[in-house]
């Protein structure tokens, strides 16, 4: 039982020797890359050891039992907990979404609706940028196009963790599954006779890649500059700092205006683009296997909805995993989790009972 964890065991002490050689640290990215493996690799190993020791001290016990009887009651208590450990391990050693550990770019669009999809899209942001907040993540708008009552029509937020997360506690893993058409129910602002409407905008969530993770050939990008539109002062109206990138092979086009530099907005779109292939990478090699980034809804059908926000009722529903609960107000305050673990615990016993079929 649990044969893989001795190569892992083999791979995280291998890990922990380079990580102590001062040399490894001259390269950041690869110094990074390791300090994430040895976090995703710790929980495990430390569950085997604990595995392996009880079941050393059970053994001792039971030896022990055959000449003093008292022994026995310890050796079934140890086999308890040997059982617990080895059910948690067995979660531990479900095949993890390699992006797990990323950070993400989170993409807001407004949808149907008009200017109150506009002003929806704005209310997640400020639910995603709370809970970014409450989890101790850093957020950094990097691209956003306003709408007239102070709504958005598009909004780029960066969400980076600090330091090295626990396995599971990274942006990417905890936002995965908030990809796709959100819905909302309620009187909008625009309305003057009281009726509830009902809208919609879209959320994608894209792991932000490094540059070691996509390489791009500066000869496939089209790089056009132009004039800003919209807020932003009159450095920013008022030259060619607008920066639009196009790569050619696969036609993705990312524009950004919010920087005053052309040099600032040519950067921020180069992360948007990586972000970008990486996620449409990572689509091509899944093909027809049925994973987080498959799906995320592209359109913003009211219909193609993965959750519904009814401010009448204070409800909040996740259509797909049948989660329900009437604390809509506290959930746009931020406090996501209830939503996001259901998500999170669907998706990991889909996969233990794919594990278990195979």
């Amino acid at each position: 039982m649990f044969d893989a964890c001795v190569d892992l065991s083999t791979e995280y002490a291998s890990i922990e020797q380079r990580l102590a050689d001062p040399a490894v640290h001259a390269d950041p990215n690869e110094a990074r890359r390791l300090a994430r493996r040895h976090a995703e690799l710790r929980p495990i190993i430390e569950a085997y050891r604990l595995w392996l020791g009880l079941g050393d001290d059970m053994s001792a016990a039971r030896e022990l039992a055959t000449t003093d009887a008292s022994f026995a009651t310890e050796a079934d208590s140890l086999e308890v907990q040997r059982d617990e450990v080895a059910e948690r391990l067995r979660s531990l050693l479900v095949p993890r979404d390699p992006l797990d550990g990323k950070d993400v770019i989170l993409e807001i669009k407004a949808g149907e609706g008009g200017e109150e999809s506009a002003l929806f899209a704005g209310d997640l942001l400020r639910m995603y940028l709370r809970y970014a907040d409450q989890r101790g993540w850093s957020t950094e708008v990097i691209e956003a196009e306003e709408s007239d009552l102070g709504g958005y029509r598009d909004v780029a937020v960066a969400v980076k963790a600090r330091g090295i997360p626990e396995p599971g506690d990274a942006p990417y893993a905890r936002l995965k599954f908030e990809g796709g058409v959100h819905r909302v129910q309620r009187v909008p602002v625009t309305e003057s006779q009281g009726r509830i409407h009902t809208s919609a905008a879209g959320v994608l969530v894209l792991p932000e890649a490094e540059e070691v993770d996509v390489t791009i050939d500066p000869n496939d990008l089209r790089i056009d500059v132009y004039r800003s539109s919209g807020p932003g002062g009159q450095s920013v109206n008022t030259t060619d700092s607008a920066v639009r990138i196009t790569h050619i092979p696969t036609g993705t086009v990312v524009s950004c205006q919010n920087e005053k530099s052309q040099l600032q907005n040519r950067e921020q779109a180069m992360r948007i683009l990586r972000a970008r292939l990486l996620a449409l990478a990572e689509e091509q090699a899944a093909q027809e296997a049925s994973d987080s980034r498959r799906a995320q809804v592209r359109t913003v059908d009211r219909s193609e909805r993965i959750r519904t926000y009814n401010f009448p009722e204070n409800r909040i529903s996740d259509h797909r995993v049948g989660f329900k609960a009437y604390n809509l107000d506290q959930v746009l305050e931020g406090n996501l989790d209830d939503v996001i673990q259901a998500c999170l615990t669907a998706s990991a016993d889909a996969a233990l009972s794919a594990g278990e079929d195979a």
